[in-house]
């Protein structure tokens, strides 16, 4: 059952974490306000785990001048969480720049259905994690491979990366944006996702306030480098997995790529996180309504 769970919380929070690149070169120069142009993105995504419907976790960006603000609130459970349950609230700060997003704060609050609860909060500067506090803190299992401070140069948290890297002037599907690699800290754990191009296609909508329109298929390699227990067999699956997804879809009126779908295999079966809704204020740009 403790494998479960872990599983259960990978996909819970595929959201989160299984974004999109990081490091990206640019495919064309652009002024570091038009990656910006929508001034509040929200987005709302279905989490499913199997069969099971988990919940809904409700993204919110809002983009000031060249700052952004982004909070993110989900509660997940199975039979009324008899089975499984947790909840909690995610949120990142900084500023977009031409080298892409620069993360100021990150934050993690959340309670496993009253059993864990647990408040993770980092700072960075120069481009660098500077603190991390967490509360409870609990030592350090032996097996962890410890996270070197060499290791926390140049790192996104989770939703600056999943949400702020991906960025192509193309708005019909460029395969282009998944030719990245992202270097994440979560807080704990320190990995890169490297993303390779899949195919390209047409998403109808599948719900009145969902989206329709082109979409990149990428397909998403997780390579553990610090922070992890070696036998954590959610670690060990997502690890040798081949079969990790996120697709993408253009934000309208700005230059972002962001997550439509997200698949990754669990023991207990496959966790997606679906948009069902979407929505755009303040776009410049002119381009065809999702």
């Amino acid at each position: 059952m403790r494998a479960a769970r872990q599983c259960l919380s990978l996909a819970a929070v595929a959201a989160l974490t299984c974004g999109v690149g990081g490091n990206f070169t640019p495919n064309t120069a652009y002024a570091e306000n038009d990656l910006a142009s929508a001034s509040r993105i929200v987005a709302v995504y279905r989490v499913d785990l199997g069969s099971f419907n988990l919940g809904d976790f409700r993204l919110t960006t809002v983009f000031r001048g060249d700052d952004y603000e982004m909070r993110g609130e989900g509660r997940f459970s199975i039979l009324q969480g008899l089975v499984y349950e947790w909840n909690g609230t995610t949120a990142s700060t900084g500023r977009v720049t031409s080298a892409g997003p620069e993360p100021a704060m990150y934050a993690l609050s959340f309670s496993d259905g009253g059993r864990k609860t647990e408040q993770l909060r980092m700072t960075f500067g120069s481009r660098a994690v500077t603190q991390i506090s967490i509360y409870p803190d609990q030592r350090p299992n032996e097996r962890t491979i410890p996270v070197t401070k060499e290791q926390l140069e140049g790192v996104l948290d989770p939703m600056s990366g999943a949400f702020l890297s991906a960025h192509s002037e193309n708005p019909n599907g460029d395969l282009k944006v998944c030719n990245q690699t992202l270097p994440v800290f979560d807080g704990r754990q320190r990995f890169d996702l490297v993303l390779t191009p899949k195919r390209a296609v047409n998403v109808q909508r599948s719900t009145p306030t969902g989206y329709a329109g082109p979409a990149v298929i990428c397909q998403v390699k997780f390579i553990p480098i610090a922070g992890y227990q070696p036998d954590n067999p959610g670690i060990r699956l997502m690890s040798q997995t081949n079969e990790i997804e996120v697709w993408l879809i253009p934000v309208r009126g700005t230059f972002m790529y962001v997550p439509y779908r997200i698949v990754l295999p669990t023991p207990v079966g496959y966790g997606t996180a679906l948009v069902t809704s979407i929505e755009v204020a303040g776009a410049r740009r002119a381009s065809t309504e999702p």
